[in-house]
Parts: structure tokens; sequence; C-alpha cells
């Protein structure tokens, strides 16, 4: 008689808890993402292999560099039950020339309501030449109107060598575009290679308000290296503290997509992959769950 009249009570308490649960982000991850894995492949995968072998390591998704075989790339990723998670493309401030390639304005109705980036390398100019921010606000504010039927974000992507080489440089550059679809990509690669600072916690708080994605990788703590492979190595290598900087991403209420920078990566994709996947999900269950605070802060997931 006793547990018949618990059992409502358990029940009730069991189904709050059940919805308090599924208000919150999973506990375990971001939504995890590989980007630059076609253009470095030993076996040179078409794309329905490449969608393939992401569904079986277990991606939630991809990066598409440039804009040719889009419409293939959608196919295959959802034939597969993943998400094409960004496309990254050039915006050229060179005086004379067009900023940005005329097929973007086709692609992007194919990506009404599926939530994308597209990752803005912005070129042109030396890195920070301030004649250069005058043009780069009105061509973002173009691209933002343009992208705004479509529900797609445009992420300036900071990237050594570029005009936007630093993430300062991008934020102060989405706060004077000042559209919500405009934001910006952490890539800690090129950070590290920049910056002389190791300070990531400084650079990811002042990115957060306008942080749309982060990509990781395997990295050295320091390295003169005159290619990538000091701060371009499989995800679980090198000295510098991956695990450190998920962690203070996840302190910071980041609930975005983080994304594998493969570029550079030698060999059969698979191993790489593989191997990284293996070091994101040691990370991920160590990770400590989001403050309940910010779970309205999550982004679609892939």
């Amino acid at each position: 008689m006793k547990n018949s009249r618990l059992f409502p009570i358990v029940a009730l308490l069991a189904g709050i808890c059940s919805q308090r649960a599924a208000d919150l982000p999973p506990a375990a991850t971001n939504p995890f993402f590989a980007f630059c894995m076609d253009v470095q492949d030993s076996k040179k995968r078409s794309l329905p292999e490449q969608a393939q072998l992401l569904k079986e390591l277990g991606y939630d998704g991809a990066g598409h560099l440039w804009l040719a075989n889009v419409p293939q790339r959608l196919q295959t990723l959802d034939a597969a039950g993943l998400k094409l998670v960004q496309i990254t493309t050039i915006v050229d401030l060179t005086p004379g020339k067009p900023a940005y390639e005329p097929a973007l304005k086709d692609i992007l109705p194919l990506l009404k309501g599926r939530h994308v980036q597209i990752d803005l390398l912005i070129n042109g100019l030396k890195p920070g030449d301030p004649s250069g921010e005058a043009r780069a606000i009105e061509v973002m504010r173009e691209l933002s109107d343009m992208a705004k039927d479509s529900g797609t974000e445009m992420l300036l992507y900071h990237h050594t060598g570029s005009w936007l080489d630093r993430i300062e440089d991008a934020v102060r550059l989405a706060d004077k575009v000042n559209r919500p679809n405009v934001k910006v990509m952490f890539n800690l690669c090129h950070w590290l290679r920049v910056e002389k600072s190791r300070d990531y916690r400084a650079a990811l708080k002042l990115a957060l308000p306008r942080l749309g994605a982060v990509s990781i990788s395997g990295a050295e703590e320091s390295s003169d290296a005159p290619d990538w492979s000091g701060y371009i190595q499989p995800l679980g290598r090198g000295s510098f503290d991956v695990f450190g900087f998920l962690r203070t991403l996840r302190e910071l209420g980041y609930t975005g997509p983080i994304g594998l920078q493969c570029y550079g990566l030698r060999g059969d994709a698979r191993d790489y992959l593989a191997e990284s996947m293996k070091a994101w999900r040691d990370y991920s269950a160590r990770l400590p769950a989001w403050p309940p605070s910010n779970a309205a802060l999550r982004h679609p997931t892939p």
C-alpha cells in the first residue's frame, strides 16, 4: 500500500528531473566536426566516402573548403545523417577586385534553414593594415544582408598572413559591423602562431559575445617549424594543453561547434581522424557540465 502511494510521487519527481535535463545541453560535448580533411587524405576519398568515414568515427558533421561542389557535399552529408557545419571562402580587399565570389549568392539559398556558417578569410592587404577597415565593414554588411534570408552566419576567420590575422581584430570588426549574423571563429593554430601571449582565457573571454565557432588541433606550446607541423597535429599530441583550453571554454559557457583542424596532416585521413576522436572523447568525458545559466546559449547541434 505504501509503495502504491509513493509511486505517483516518484514518477512526478522523475518527470521533473527529466524535463530539467532536457532543457540543458548534453554534459558530454559540444558539436564536433572535421574540416580540411578533404584536401589532406592520401586515400583521396570521394565526398560520399568522406561522409561515411566521419559518420563511422562519430563526428557530428564536416566543414567544406571553398564554394565548388556544395550541393554534392550537402547531399552526401544528408545521406549519412550528418550536418554541413561550415563553408570556407575568401573576402578580398584588394582595390579594384571583386570582394567575394559571385557563386556565394547562388549557394546561400541552398543553405536555408540549415544553420550553416560561412568562414571568411579576409585577404588583399597586409595584416592589420588600417586602410582596409572601412571596406571590410562595407563588405561584411553586404554579406550579412545576403545571408539573412537563409539564416546563415558569417564568421570572421583570423588566419596567419591574412589582413585579419588576430582574434582581437576579428572581434573589433564584428562589433563595428554590428549585425547579429556576423560573428567570429577562434582558431587555435593561428592564435598560437601569431600571438606571443598564451593567455587564451583572456582572448576567449573577449571573443565570447561574438563567438560562433572554435577550431582546435593537437599542438606544441611553441614551435619554430616553418610549416604547420608544430601547431596542427592529431588531437592528443603535442605539449599544448588542449584539455585545459576546452575546460576554459566550458567554464565560460561556450556551447557552440568545435572543429578539428586537419590542414597539413599527412597520411590516411582515417588514422588521424580516429586518433583525434579518441582524444576528443577522453577530453569530453572529463569536462564539467555547462553552467545551467548558459543552457539557453546553445547553438544548433549538427
